[in-house]
């Protein structure tokens, strides 16, 4: 990676701003993360000039941020792709928008949830028509899973801030009075109970949570979940669908809210906020139904 006189050569955040210190550069990575990976289509998106973003994507390259894949030999086109190092920023994008999300467009309350006509619920509705780019989540059993089911018509992801079996130490300190967080418990195992309801409807059912596979595992045991459980602590799907995030323990955590795909990784339907996390498995349902009669 490249590095300037100017930045201070003993701090990493002086030497990480000489890389990403920029608010094109950061939108840029937003983009790609979230499935955008040619130029035209990034020109189109961010609304940049063709010379703003050559030199951009010229220096993430360099910078080893992001790297070129040749798609078009004749004449030569190239898409762009994060790199891990492009990855390891994922995370400083949804501390930004939970930072911006909280403290500039909210009134700096922490919650887990929302209300239905803040701003970040226009956002995440506006999921509806997105595709899911192609990612891997860690299961509970440790293997990597893609997030959108093979085989069923549709697929429907509950996300969650963080479940444990009860005793656990675990829990976060103060959990229960954080807006939207409890009730993870609740939530999960009445998708358990309405299993064969979705698997009727043609749906595959997987839950998502920031949490450590392991952590997700022990709560899998206890509550016999039939399921996949899968963990985004890597925040690759918050950072790809800009999914609401809150901060707690030292981890950033999923706000409750749930999608449903189809089988060509298109979100079809969105639930947010959701307030009720039992009632909200037959919210559903219903819009299950809604889409096959469409």
């Amino acid at each position: 990676m490249r590095h300037t006189e100017a930045a201070d050569p003993d701090c990493a955040i002086s030497q990480a701003l000489a890389v990403v210190g920029d608010a094109w550069t950061l939108l840029l990575i937003r983009d790609v993360a979230g499935g955008t990976h040619q130029f035209e289509a990034l020109r189109d998106g961010l609304g940049i000039s063709r010379r703003v973003l050559t030199e951009r994507l010229k220096a993430l390259v360099a910078d080893g941020v992001l790297e070129k894949r040749l798609y078009h030999p004749h004449p030569p086109r190239y898409e762009y792709h994060l790199t891990p190092a492009g990855r390891g920023l994922l995370p400083l994008l949804v501390a930004l928008q939970d930072w911006g999300g909280r403290y500039v467009l909210g009134d700096g309350t922490l919650s887990g949830t929302s209300t239905a006509d803040s701003a970040e619920t226009r956002r995440v509705l506006a999921l509806t028509g997105h595709r899911l780019p192609v990612l891997e989540l860690t299961a509970a059993t440790g293997e990597r899973t893609d997030p959108v089911a093979t085989g069923p018509a549709w697929t429907v992801l509950y996300c969650f801030p963080g479940a444990y079996p009860p005793g656990g130490l675990d829990l976060p300190p103060g959990w229960g009075a954080i807006p939207g967080a409890p009730g993870c418990t609740l939530e999960s195992s009445t998708f358990r109970d309405r299993a064969p309801e979705f698997t009727a409807r043609g749906a595959a059912v997987h839950g998502v949570s920031t949490q450590r596979p392991d952590q997700l595992a022990a709560f899998a045991e206890h509550a016999r979940i039939p399921f996949p459980l899968l963990s985004d602590a890597d925040l690759q799907l918050a950072a790809a669908l800009r999914l609401p995030t809150f901060r707690a323990a030292g981890v950033d955590r999923l706000k409750r809210l749930t999608l449903v795909l189809d089988a060509d990784r298109t979100v079809r339907g969105v639930l947010y906020p959701v307030t009720d996390p039992a009632g909200s498995v037959e919210d559903a349902l219903a819009l299950l139904d809604d889409l096959a009669a469409a």
